[in-house]
């Protein structure tokens, strides 16, 4: 399609002032800070605990290990969080927060230029971009990737995303130099290397010059070759290594069905994401979305003829609505990574909004563009619209501050989530809420979780009650699970707060000849043979926790205690 030009024979307007720049965006970071604040001194949450910079070696190693596909520029953002304030969740949620006012900042410079591919007048383009960003800014969709600290992949890889577009945009029309080329693809590169989904950057640049093109599409892309050609090539690479890091990443449940179960499924997991821009509510921190099979199993062929339905309103209206048609294409592109063909363990999470959320708001703009209301109409509904967005993405931030609202938040949704129930467990167990977490293990299990760390953790909670036998049972069905050097360790520990002594030890040498790297172990054994007076033995295996972890504060006291006998002996 060709791009329609703007309006000429208008008088050019007012610059505005750079204080009115500042103060707007001085505004829009002080009202995110409002609505963030209930989560910017909650503590991780979910999978943040299983992210690199828990190991006790990060700060040390952890730069040097790190390797292409594991995000490297998302590490190292984490990296300079835990040199700068340790494991302390306050700095970690402020730069997520800042990023996505950066990303906020991004979207108003980005729909002003795409603005002018349709008949504005440059007051009207500025209200739309602004209400773009703001929306973006307040939309309570966004939350997931906001508060939550795991969230950042998305955060940092989309600021670099939208800043390699918006250098595209500027220069287009003219052709891209070799110098405005070189920065569009080391942002597209930095992108990708915060998060694989930028890999999709190539498509949406193509679809830009293809749809808004002025002359033939053979000559639009020619214009832009330097930019190209070399794209073509990291495309190509690109996608070989989403492939290779989709393999490598256990964590985030990759290769767990089929393609064409997981490709069924995102037919009906598109409409979950349009009525979440629509109507953001029953948010949910992890969505129980069933599988369809088939292309009939929950009715998933009806998503697919709504879409295909979708495209073809679309289409047919683009004359008058020609950034509603981009901006759908838009959104169905930069949704692909996640929601097409490549299998992810959760089917539906609310952070895989946050860049394709850029199509839907071009859809937005093009459809109160061509609303016949009055001016003043239109900034009601939007100062409405914005107002309660603000509001609900305040009280959903709540949420994600406090772990047990949000545990709890997510069983009354999915009450036959079990990884829900078995988080929920956790947080009761954290708080010393024992008899309360049992529960929640119980009905984990009932949903069907039954891992090694359920059990581990169950056992524990029993322990918490002084109830041994119901602790050892669950211990032992962990081991039964996965023989580690870890529940050994805790059966040998529970068997010698029952004051079994011979017992306890015959499990903590096991547990020592399995993992020789866990402290405990050695604190554990260490203390049974405090107890027993064997002195020397004891000492050694203290030292040995603490070679293994200087802070190990069983051994640290058992060494004192040692020091101790060993005075008054003599």
């Amino acid at each position: 399609m060709k791009a329609t030009k703007a309006k000429v024979g208008t008088a050019a307007p007012k610059a505005t002032p750079a204080w009115w720049w500042v103060a707007g965006f001085a505004a829009a970071f002080f009202l995110l800070l409002e609505i963030y604040w209930p989560a910017v001194n909650g503590p991780f949450v979910f999978d943040d605990e299983y992210l690199p910079f828990f190991d006790p070696g990060f700060l040390e190693h952890g730069l040097s290990r790190l390797g292409l596909l594991q995000r490297p520029l998302l590490m190292v953002s984490y990296w300079l969080n835990l040199k700068q304030s340790g494991l302390e969740p306050f700095s970690y949620h402020l730069v997520n927060i800042t990023l996505h006012f950066v990303n906020s900042c991004l979207v108003f410079f980005l729909m002003k230029k795409a603005l002018e591919w349709v008949s504005l007048e440059p007051g009207e383009r500025r209200l739309l971009a602004a209400f773009s960003a703001l929306l973006f800014l307040v939309h309570p969709v966004h939350t997931e990737s906001v508060a939550y600290i795991a969230g950042r992949s998305e955060t940092l890889s989309v600021a670099f995303f939208l800043a390699s577009y918006l250098v595209f945009l500027g220069r287009r029309e003219q052709g891209l130099s070799w110098g405005a080329s070189a920065a569009v693809i080391l942002l597209f590169g930095a992108a990708f290397l915060s998060k694989e989904h930028a890999v999709v950057l190539p498509a949406l640049i193509l679809w830009t010059d293809l749809y808004f093109r002025t002359r033939d599409w053979r000559e639009a892309i020619w214009r832009n070759w330097r930019l190209y050609a070399p794209l073509a090539l990291m495309a190509a690479v690109g996608g070989l290594f989403v492939w290779r890091v989709l393999a490598a990443a256990d964590s985030a449940g990759f290769r767990v069905m089929p393609w064409q179960h997981y490709f069924y499924t995102q037919w009906r997991a598109i409409w979950v994401y349009l009525r979440l821009y629509v109507l953001p509510i029953g948010l949910n921190a992890d969505y129980d979305f069933p599988i369809s099979r088939t292309p009939f199993d929950h009715m998933a062929i009806v998503g697919l003829m709504g879409l295909v339905l979708l495209l073809a309103t679309a289409i047919a209206f683009r004359k008058h609505l020609p950034l509603a048609l981009f901006g759908l294409v838009a959104f169905l592109l930069l949704l692909a990574p996640t929601s097409s063909v490549v299998p992810i363990k959760d089917a539906v999470a609310e952070r895989r909004l946050y860049l394709p959320f850029f199509g839907l708001l071009l859809v937005t703009c093009d459809l109160l563009r061509s609303w016949k209301a009055s001016k003043t109409a239109k900034l009601t509904v939007m100062g409405v619209w914005l107002a309660l967005f603000a509001y609900l993405s305040y009280a959903r931030s709540a949420v994600w501050g406090d772990p047990q609202k949000l545990w709890e938040d997510t069983v009354s949704k999915s009450p036959h989530n079990a990884r829900a129930h078995f988080h929920l467990a956790m947080v009761h167990y954290t708080q010393e809420r024992c008899a309360e977490s049992l529960k929640h293990f119980a009905n984990a299990e009932k949903a069907g979780y039954r891992e090694h760390s359920l059990y581990v953790d169950w056992g524990l909670a029993h322990l918490c009650l002084n109830q041994f036998e119901e602790a050892l049972a669950k211990l032992r069905q962990a081991a039964a699970l996965e023989n580690t050097g870890h529940v050994r360790s805790q059966i040998g520990m529970v068997l010698a707060r029952q004051q079994k002594y011979a017992e306890a030890l015959a499990e903590l040498n096991e547990a020592a000849k399995l993992d020789s790297n866990y402290d405990m172990t050695f604190a554990y054994r260490g203390r049974i043979f405090l107890i027993q007076g064997e002195l020397e033995k004891a000492e050694a295996d203290f030292r040995r926790a603490l070679a293994l972890k200087p802070d190990n504060e069983t051994a640290r006291q058992g060494l004192a205690e040692i020091a101790g006998r060993k005075g008054l002996a003599r």
